[in-house]
C-alpha cells in the first residue's frame, strides 16, 4: 500500500516502528548486542523513572503486566536490572536499573540526539519545532486523566 493511503495512525506507527529499529540498530553497533527491540519498552521507562513497580512499567508501555513481567525476567536475568524490596511496601518489588543498565540508558540518549540532530537537519528547526508541538497534542489529547 503507499504511503499516501495509509491512514494516519498507522503512519505514525510505521515513523515509530522505523525510528525505534534504528535506535536499536545504533545501539547494537555502538555497544552490547544481547538487548532485543522490545527490551526497550521496560529500559525507556526506567531511563525516565528508575525504581518503577512492575505494573507501572506495563500501564506506561502500554503492554500487559505478563508481558512486562517476561521482558523485566529476561533483563534481570542479562544484568540491566534488579529488584528491590519496596521500602513503603515490603510485599512489593520495585525495578531498578544496574550499573550495565545505566551505561545502555546513556547510550541510548547519545544515539536518540543524534537521532534528533538528524531530524533537525532533514525538517529544519521550524518544522521540527511543528512536528514536536503536533506530537505533544495528540499525546496531550489521547492521554487518559488520572
Amino acid at each position: 500500500m503507499p504511503l499516501e493511503e495509509i491512514p494516519t495512525v498507522g503512519l505514525l506507527g510505521r515513523a515509530y516502528n522505523e525510528l525505534a529499529s534504528s535506535v536499536f540498530q545504533r545501539i547494537a553497533v555502538k555497544g552490547p548486542a544481547d538487548t532485543r527491540p522490545s527490551h526497550g519498552n521496560v529500559l525507556q521507562q526506567l531511563e525516565i523513572e528508575d525504581g518503577l513497580r512492575l505494573t507501572d512499567i506495563a500501564e506506561r508501555s502500554g503492554i500487559t503486566p505478563q508481558s512486562a513481567g517476561a521482558l523485566v525476567d529476561e533483563l534481570e536475568t542479562l544484568n540491566y536490572l534488579e529488584r528491590r524490596t519496596d521500602s513503603r511496601d515490603r510485599r512489593a518489588k520495585r525495578i531498578h536499573l544496574t550499573a550495565k543498565g545505566r551505561k545502555n540508558a546513556q547510550l541510548s540518549y547519545e544515539v536518540l540526539m543524534g537521532l534528533e540532530q538528524e531530524l533537525r537537519e532533514q525538517l529544519g528547526p521550524r518544522r521540527l519545532k511543528q512536528l514536536r508541538n503536533v506530537l505533544t497534542e495528540i499525546i496531550e489529547s489521547t492521554t487518559i486523566p488520572d
